[in-house]
């Protein structure tokens, strides 16, 4: 449907923006209204898009529906710059949720609780076959009563040649980037496992930055040779073993999401039992 007959489409002065969240790959996060009434999140793309790719991408966005996904509310698209309209996650993002006190102050029970939340959600997006290709903790929202959901999935297709291009190789989160995503461009599930055994990194070590003090080349050049990140202090052996399993260089020997939330909803359960 064109845009202007297609109900997500909303009237801009239907939204205020009140408070500046951040600033992403694709332009800033604002917290706002809609219709002075409903707490929304709206993101305000930057980049010149094709309205034709954009309107079929949203479309997409709006078929995918779960729990553990980012809810779509409505899009502004008939003129720059272009708003997305979602569900408001109170506490921002998991990264700097981590960073916070509230965050350090979580045990490893809470913490294998936000990960199977997020396989969770992408085991959702891996039976419908879509390639999240940016996960990571800046992309996981974090609600009250520790509900996380996952952010920006398939926007990276859509703006890939701003981003993913090679003339912009700084932009590619090298650091969550599969060695055969950062090598040669080729994305997929498999690529987002890799991303999701960086996030678990993330996560057990309340959100320290991967591979610190290494720059991206040497990254890439390290884990191409079978470096890997060394298990954290904080992070019980059995979760570093999972995360190994995501960094397997041979794409086809990484588990599934499947695969994955069903092992750390197990080793949940059985943390839980035992705390009890």
């Amino acid at each position: 449907t064109p845009p202007e007959r297609d109900n997500w489409e909303r009237p801009r002065w239907e939204f205020t923006l009140r408070r500046k969240l951040g600033e992403g790959y694709f332009g800033e996060v604002w917290e706002g209204l809609w219709r002075n009434t409903v707490p929304v999140a709206i993101k305000i793309i930057k980049a010149d898009m094709k309205t034709e790719d954009f309107t079929k991408e949203i479309q997409n966005l709006k078929r995918l529906r779960h729990e553990k996904l980012i809810q779509l509310h409505a899009v502004c698209s008939l003129d720059e710059p272009v708003y997305i309209i979602t569900e408001l996650m109170r506490k921002g993002n998991l990264h700097t949720y981590l960073n916070s006190p509230e965050g350090k102050s979580l045990g490893t029970s809470h913490l294998l609780n936000i990960a199977c939340q997020v396989a969770d959600g992408m085991r959702y997006l891996e039976e419908k076959h879509i390639v999240h290709r940016d996960l990571a903790a800046r992309n996981i929202l974090v609600g009250e009563e520790l509900t996380c959901k996952i952010a920006d999935f398939g926007l990276a297709r859509l703006l890939k040649d701003d981003i993913y291009s090679t003339s912009s190789s700084t932009k590619i989160p090298v650091k969550w980037t599969a060695p055969e995503a950062a090598n040669y461009r080729t994305y997929s599930l498999k690529s987002d496992v890799w991303s999701y055994g960086i996030l678990l990194y993330e996560v057990f070590t309340y959100g320290q930055i991967p591979y610190e003090g290494m720059t991206n080349q040497e990254t890439v050049r390290q884990i191409t040779r079978g470096y890997r990140l060394p298990r954290p202090s904080s992070c019980p052996p059995e979760i570093y073993s999972i995360m190994l399993e995501c960094w397997n260089g041979n794409t086809e020997e990484r588990p599934t999401f499947l695969a994955l939330r069903e092992k750390l909803g197990f080793i949940y359960r059985r943390l839980l039992s035992s705390l009890s």
